[in-house]
């Protein structure tokens, strides 16, 4: 199963996932599991303590155990998923891994190995077997609320990286419906459902927190030479609001920016028939100017119930984020 395409990573660096804890990472860094990408590798670069590896890498365990890392993540959420990657660790990597998973209100990233470890986690992924190189997808059944993980190796090696796929669980019952928030942000549990074209960089970077790092953290398009093309994505927003204001960045789009923008949204509990065109799509901003490299304020020209927008970009070209702020219903 693609977890990738249906659901967010709630462990990721940029959604704001953290690796507290590991029991060894003498070779290479807990941090680099939830870093982008599959990892590198670069033969010839070594540093003090052994080769330089792109993943958490622990060194070879002469006494009885084994080692595991505490994470946790960027918000709370109901897991369906993980993909546990060897890539590039080869004649070091753990011939097993297993995951457990707790919901706690506490700090814990100051906890010791003992107190971890005293913990109520409960398992989600029995030890399960790995091979070298390889991306190791496995389901994730447990119909649990979590906002930490525990990845078990064993007994020792390394993984390049770690994912954990699912849906993000806000307490929306605990929200202030005078409250403005971005009703798209993934952190909050909106989702980006579908686009004509994401050739350059991925739907997904749209609704990721804070600033775009580069050009390729944003949504990009190929150069379209149809006369009259425009290009589009569907997000499903977070919560039924309505939207009060709209911001479109296209930070680091100088050459590749759109020309315009347009955005519509709908009334639907079925992402089926958002997705099917079975849903009456109503105008909020109409084509507008874009510029380069530039943060553009608009208001709605309706203001209505909305759970999904649906962006065009005319013709083509790189937007870095959409911020869709408003009150929930």
């Amino acid at each position: 199963m693609e977890f990738h395409e249906k659901y967010i990573d709630l462990v990721s660096e940029k959604l704001g996932g953290r690796v507290l804890f590991t029991t060894d990472d003498f070779f290479a860094e807990k941090e680099n599991l939830i870093k982008k990408g599959r990892g590198i590798f670069i033969p010839d670069k070594y540093t003090e303590r052994g080769k330089w590896m792109d993943g958490w890498e622990s060194r070879r365990k002469r006494i009885p155990g084994h080692d595991w890392c505490v994470l946790q993540l960027a918000t709370p959420g109901h897991i369906k998923g993980f993909d546990i990657d060897t890539n590039h660790f080869l004649g070091n990597h753990p011939p097993h891994a297993s995951v457990e998973a707790i919901y706690i209100n506490e700090d814990i990233s100051r906890h010791t190995q003992e107190e971890l470890d005293e913990l109520d986690w409960t398992e989600i992924l029995p030890k399960s077997d790995l091979e070298p190189g390889s991306q190791h997808l496995f389901e994730c059944k447990d119909g649990g609320l979590y906002n930490h993980v525990r990845l078990h190796i064993y007994p020792d090696g390394g993984v390049a990286r770690f994912r954990v796929y699912g849906e993000v669980s806000k307490k929306w019952d605990e929200v202030n419906k005078e409250e403005v928030l971005d009703l798209a942000a993934a952190i909050n549990g909106g989702k980006a459902l579908a686009c004509n074209d994401m050739f350059f960089s991925s739907k997904d970077n749209l609704i990721m927190p804070g600033k775009g790092e580069n050009m390729g953290d944003g949504w990009e398009t190929k150069r379209n030479r149809t006369p009259g093309n425009r290009d589009w994505i569907i997000i499903r927003l977070a919560h039924k609001g309505n939207i009060e204001k709209i911001m479109v960045d296209t930070h680091h789009f100088k050459g590749n920016y759109p020309d315009g923008c347009s955005l519509e949204i709908c009334n639907s509990d079925s992402d089926e028939q958002v997705l099917s065109g079975n849903v009456q799509w109503t105008e909020i901003l109409s084509r507008t100017k874009l510029s380069a490299h530039n943060e553009h304020s608009f208001k709605p020209e309706n203001i209505m119930p909305a759970t999904h927008v649906r962006m065009y970009i005319y013709p083509d070209g790189g937007v870095s984020r959409l911020r869709l702020w408003g009150k929930i219903l």
